[in-house]
């Protein structure tokens, strides 16, 4: 695993599919295209060589300032 690459994972049946980005904006889009076509996803966050650091779950809401 490339330590401070961000990591979710797809849950399909009986199999987990580990899927990494290089960086948290690319690891958002991604991980919200697969919960908009109705995927079964974990957010895991940012590994940094021994365990995950940045857990908050992308939203699909806009933040306001």
């Amino acid at each position: 695993m490339g330590v401070g690459k961000y990591y979710f994972q797809l849950k399909t049946g009986q199999q987990n599919i580990l899927i990494n980005r290089d960086t948290k904006k690319a690891a958002k889009e991604a991980f919200l295209r697969y919960k908009k076509i109705g995927k079964n996803c974990e957010w895991l966050g940012k590994w940094n060589g021994k365990s995950y650091d940045d857990k908050s779950t992308p939203s699909t809401r806009k933040s306001k300032k």
